[in-house]
């Protein structure tokens, strides 16, 4: 495993009590650059041929993707909460480990690599998943900072995310 699990903070009880979290913030902060390396090292060439546009969730995965799409010479797509993009937009409810949210995309066409920052119980993703088909754009490939694998066996219609970093418990 990468040696940038080494920036990603264990914070007990947060954001309630059982809940270990893991923050990337440090990793962010001080390895930025080398961790747009590694994450566009995961993909093959012919992955990368396979998309037209990187989609970032809101709000880390928004940062890192569209750094990872710069990087890769594709252009950006945000995925953003209720309410941050102007009309038109499509819009999936979802659920969360501890209430219900709301993501946006506007409609569009073109092949996707979905991005986000870390990959839990899978509802973030599953909802931007299909969210990407519903705009009219077509999923090509899911793609995290950090898996919680222990959390999850996600896959969107047969298609694993691919992650930097991978917690088994």
């Amino acid at each position: 495993m990468t040696e940038l699990i080494n920036y990603i903070n264990e914070v007990p009880d947060f954001p309630k009590q059982g809940i270990l979290f893991r923050d990337i913030s440090p990793l962010l902060r001080s390895h930025f650059s080398e961790l747009i390396r590694e994450l566009s090292g995961l993909l093959t060439p012919v992955e990368i041929n396979a998309f037209d546009y990187v989609a970032g969730i809101e709000a880390r995965g928004f940062a890192v993707g569209a750094a990872l799409a710069c990087h890769l010479g594709k252009g950006f797509v945000p995925i953003r909460k209720k309410g941050k993009l102007p009309p038109t937009v499509e819009q999936i409810t979802y659920d969360l480990e501890y209430g219900q949210d709301v993501l946006e995309m506007h409609p569009g066409r073109g092949r996707v690599l979905l991005v986000d920052d870390v990959l839990a119980t899978g509802g973030t993703l599953n909802a931007a998943a299909q969210l990407v088909e519903r705009t009219g754009h077509i999923l090509s490939g899911m793609l995290c900072i950090v898996d919680l694998a222990h959390l999850n066996n996600f896959s969107y219609n047969g298609q694993r995310a691919k992650s930097l970093i991978r917690y088994t418990a």
